[in-house]
């Protein structure tokens, strides 16, 4: 009994020093009391259900039977959307703004007709033909949980739990793989989607190719998502890591191109700590591991990847360990790259780790619905959340410009195969061509930084060496900016062909902060 009042005591003194700051004060100032105290157990129990109730649905093999009848759903809402008499707003998908890892604010949902899309398994697992079918809110942590169970993996598995395949088809998402097999969308071998007209499609290579070409980067323009076939590959139980630091921007960029370029490495990927500094990884998967460099860093109570990675260049020397695969894949999960440390500021302290590092991280989408306007506001103006795509070739010079530009570290570099074909991103000629994602996350240390300026400097320039920007984060271009960087022939042809124009907003107006406003 005395522990509970104890409890109950410290919770009402909690309230009571809440209602005396002010809400907005604590959850802007003191940020993590919150986190800690209830976003925490509020996710662990959010992705203790979500994999208990996939993991029983696959086993008992009723997911393919319900995925029929919600297609058969899906398709009688926009029948009756387009039953309506006179002016019809667009359609969208009825899952909340807050449940995505975007971190745009979906404001057309409180507008745009709502269909509601409740699609998180996995369908079927296909070794003979290697393809997965999995529905589009299924995630990556779901994914390779029961993949890896069964000895598979997805060749290209973004590193977050909560990235889902549908984000990824219709986004994008890249790893550590992709200088050998692509962006996310280039090991998906078929599409399901429902059209505008209500109608059931599939595509791929073979079967309605354009269709499966426009698809990514479409953001849900031309149809919605009920499914998708993804390649499957053997999995190995360890990943055998290399950890080089380098010194010099001349000479990181040169050992990054020559290990992208090396298809003897599985993954290869970089942290660049400054200007000058970097510790650059390449990795093979294998069975056999030294039992004296093992490294399961996937453990609660580990470092975060990024300090990890950290001390071999603090120490200035190089070395090999081997970690568990599906540990490899999410390396960056628990700290959410490296945003966390601004969330919770001690949160790598090896006694909260020992402690409480099982309940990390929190849920990006709960991170979300519980920021406020204040908190967004601050994030928007204070904060770079962005993945830039530019030419291997460009590296260097790209390097630079995030310096001058927002001067934010570290920056995550990983390099893709970047294949021609019919959709909005391509090499600018019929080769393929290899490409490194320049990801920034952080507070920009540059003086006097303003987030539209400094972001419109740096889509100019990507858009001068025939880079893309990822367009989950805010995006300042103009529509003829924007339609100058993203190859739009095909996917407005198909947005006419399809009747999409009146049942679904073009994908700039979604996309684009000066659209939204």
């Amino acid at each position: 009994m005395a522990p509970l009042l104890y409890l109950g005591g410290l919770v009402l003194v909690f309230l009571l020093w809440i209602k005396a700051k002010g809400l907005d004060y604590v959850i802007v100032h003191q940020r993590w009391i919150f986190v800690c105290l209830f976003l925490l157990p509020l996710s662990v129990i959010f992705d203790v259900y979500y994999y208990v109730r996939a993991w029983l649905i696959f086993k008992m093999c009723s997911a393919p039977k319900l995925h029929d009848q919600r297609v058969r759903d899906i398709q009688r809402q926009v029948r009756e959307w387009r039953k309506q008499e006179g002016k019809k707003n667009y359609m969208c998908t009825g899952r909340p703004g807050w449940l995505t890892v975007s971190l745009r604010v979906g404001k057309y949902k409180k507008t745009h007709k709502n269909i509601m899309i409740n699609m998180m398994d996995i369908l079927e697992v296909d070794t003979k033909r290697q393809v997965v079918r999995v529905e589009p809110l299924a995630n990556m942590g779901q994914v390779t949980a029961l993949l890896s169970s069964i000895g598979w993996t997805l060749p290209v598995v973004p590193e977050l739990d909560d990235l889902t395949v549908g984000g990824l088809v219709m986004g994008t998402g890249i790893e550590s793989s992709s200088h050998i097999y692509g962006l996310f969308q280039h090991i998906c071998v078929a599409f399901e989607l429902v059209l505008a007209d209500g109608s059931f499609v599939r595509c791929s290579e073979e079967e309605n190719s354009d269709l499966f070409h426009a698809v990514p980067w479409s953001c849900g323009t031309l149809g919605f998502l009920v499914a998708a076939e993804i390649k499957i590959v053997p999995a190995k139980q360890w990943v055998k890591l290399h950890y080089e630091p380098v010194i010099g921007l001349e000479n990181i960029c040169k050992r990054f191109t020559e290990e992208s370029e090396n298809k003897q490495n599985t993954f290869v990927e970089g942290l660049q700590y400054s200007l000058d500094t970097a510790v650059i990884m390449s990795g093979t998967m294998t069975d056999h591991a030294e039992p004296d460099k093992i490294n399961r860093i996937g453990l609660h109570f580990k470092p975060w990847f990024f300090k990890h990675v950290e001390g071999y260049l603090k120490r200035g020397k190089g070395g090999v360990e081997y970690i568990p695969l599906r540990q490899y894949y999410h390396r960056h999960t628990r700290s959410i790259f490296w945003e966390l440390q601004d969330i919770i500021p001690f949160g790598n302290n090896p006694i909260f780790r020992w402690l409480f590092g099982w309940m990390v991280p929190p849920k990006i989408s709960l991170l979300k619905l519980t920021q406020g306007e204040t908190i967004r506001r601050l994030y928007e103006q204070h904060h770079v959340v962005q993945d830039m795509l530019v030419p291997m070739k460009s590296l260097q010079e790209a390097i630079t410009r995030f310096h001058q530009d927002i001067n934010v570290y570290p920056l995550w570099l990983c390099p893709f195969l970047l294949l021609p074909g019919r959709g909005m991103v391509h090499p600018k000629g019929e080769e393929e061509e290899l490409y490194v994602d320049i990801g920034a996350y952080g507070e920009p240390k540059v003086k006097h930084f303003e987030a539209k300026t400094s972001t419109r400097q740096l889509e100019k320039f990507v858009r001068d060496v025939h880079g893309f920007q990822m367009l989950y984060a805010d995006v300042y271009m103009d529509r003829e900016e924007f339609w100058d960087m993203f190859d739009g022939r095909l996917y407005h042809k198909l947005r006419d062909e399809l009747g999409c124009k009146d049942a679904f907003p073009e994908n700039y107006d979604k996309i684009c902060k000066s659209a939204r406003h």
